[in-house]
């Protein structure tokens, strides 16, 4: 909705910040992307359709998906638009049967968490799906297509068939990931505890589906994961190449060594990269989060100065909750307990909301007569 909005690039989510903010935000996005969860995909990949049944090395499967990834992005193969067209139906399929197999034919009998606080941790697994990040990201991308393929149509028109497209995604994940969450619930105690996130789908899908569509799940999630994979390097040599004066040699160059970086980080297991992705999401999500909802609600609440006081609190306070990440949150917790759902690492959710609050008041006051 945010990208319907702006229908323009990334740039165009934080310049109201400025200019300067603008540019490294997307400079730490793009990088965050092409260098933990576009390599991700490779690994889970790997480990979804490989593994399982092949004996071959992790770097051969990165080596081979990422050479793939490379001739695509330099292509921009409409063999993608196919894909897309049979990934997304035949995906969704599957987990929805899955889904409605185990909630049809499992005891509603569920056991006690083992997590100690389960909205707050889920809420920060829900950082790793990068779904936020990959959703600014490919979303420029999808604004290009858009403008490519609809020359004709106006910018209302635009707006409400991208609205449309992203009411439509949105549902689709409420469902698959509402679905999933239920499924694990009802399998509950069946499965070690230390089972690894693909291992856990993988094992789900046979116990639901059997063998064969357990097969068909590794295909559709490795075509998925390869399609998202040539999105993230596409959208990242779309903007160095937007930086260099629309020059071919930037796009095809950011592109070789965002493959080479996939390949390099892509032969490590996907739980190790969830493992160092933690700080930095602990740190751009929230910023993310911030600045879709900024760019969501009309203009008269998010002026330019709404926008810089709400974002610069929230990283102010996202701060204890990155350092917390990489082992410090021992040593500053005496001074940062007093911020509310600061012990859920969410410490910048509610000094957001009031900056957003105190904002407003005040720009409204210096625009009325009497101010």
């Amino acid at each position: 909705m945010a990208h319907a909005k702006l229908q323009g690039t990334l740039f165009d989510f934080a310049k109201k910040v400025s200019p300067l903010f603008s540019a490294i935000y997307c400079y730490l996005i793009y990088a965050i992307a092409i260098a933990l969860p576009s390599p991700r995909t490779a690994s889970v990949t790997h480990e979804m359709a490989i593994q399982p049944f092949w004996d071959s090395s992790s770097l051969l499967t990165s080596l081979i998906y990422f050479m793939l990834v490379f001739v695509f992005a330099i292509n921009r193969s409409k063999v993608l638009d196919v894909l897309g067209k049979l990934l997304t139906p035949g995906i969704l399929i599957i987990l929805l049967v899955m889904i409605v197999t185990a909630v049809f034919t499992l005891d509603f009998d569920f056991l006690p968490s083992e997590m100690d606080r389960p909205l707050s941790s889920g809420i920060l697994e829900g950082y790793q799906t990068f779904d936020a990040i990959g959703a600014v990201v490919v979303g420029a991308v999808i604004i290009i297509s858009v403008n490519l393929k609809e020359k004709s149509a106006s910018f209302e028109e635009k707006k409400r068939l991208i609205v449309r497209a992203g009411l439509w995604a949105g549902t689709g994940l409420f469902l698959v990931y509402g679905g999933l969450i239920l499924t694990g619930a009802l399998f509950g105690g069946t499965f070690d505890a230390e089972i690894s996130r693909t291992a856990l789908l993988r094992s789900i899908s046979t116990v639901t589906l059997g063998r064969t569509a357990n097969l068909l799940l590794s295909i559709l999630v490795s075509l998925a994961c390869f399609t998202t994979a040539v999105g993230i390097v596409t959208g990242t040599s779309d903007f160095i190449k937007g930086r260099f004066n629309n020059s071919n040699l930037a796009y095809r160059i950011t592109a070789f060594f965002g493959c080479l970086l996939g390949v390099l980080v892509g032969q490590f297991d996907v739980g190790y990269i969830i493992t160092v992705a933690v700080p930095s999401l602990m740190f751009i999500y929230p910023i993310t989060i911030i600045l879709i909802l900024l760019n969501v609600i009309p203009e008269k609440w998010a002026s330019k100065n709404v926008f810089k006081r709400v974002v610069w609190v929230t990283i102010v306070f996202s701060i204890p909750d990155f350092l917390g990440s990489i082992g410090l949150g021992e040593h500053i917790a005496p001074y940062v307990n007093w911020i509310p759902l600061s012990q859920h690492q969410m410490g910048w959710v509610l000094p957001a909301f009031v900056a957003f609050i105190v904002s407003n008041i005040t720009d409204k006051k210096e625009m009325s007569p009497e101010g």
